[in-house]
């Protein structure tokens, strides 16, 4: 290795074809040296967009939380039990929907 500076810092030559041998095993020695061969192998790939995903669960949790505390607080203890076990926004409006709309039309 010669005291230059970036890819010259690999190898004192550079692969013409005739010494791959060499090149391989000084470029394996650097890249792993590095902690860069995992993207040689394959074993460390462009990650999924998890984060935005993890962070898109948590606001869309928040927000259910929300509209879930909006409106088991707003139904009187009479009517409670009808979605006192529904964990959903949507569940517990379409159950109020069916009960008051079916009530209603009585």
């Amino acid at each position: 290795m010669n005291g230059g500076s970036g890819a010259s810092q690999m190898t004192n030559e550079k692969l013409v074809g005739t010494n791959y041998q060499y090149w391989r095993l000084c470029m394996e020695a650097y890249l792993q040296g590095h902690d860069l061969w995992d993207l040689v192998t394959g074993d460390d790939t462009l990650p999924d967009d998890t984060l935005q995903l993890v962070n898109a669960r948590r606001k869309w949790k928040l927000k259910s939380g929300k509209a879930l505390f909006a409106l088991k607080t707003s139904i009187s203890k009479e009517y409670i039990d009808h979605v006192r076990k529904l964990d959903s926004p949507k569940e517990i409006w379409d159950t109020l929907e069916r009960s008051f709309t079916q009530k209603n039309t009585m």
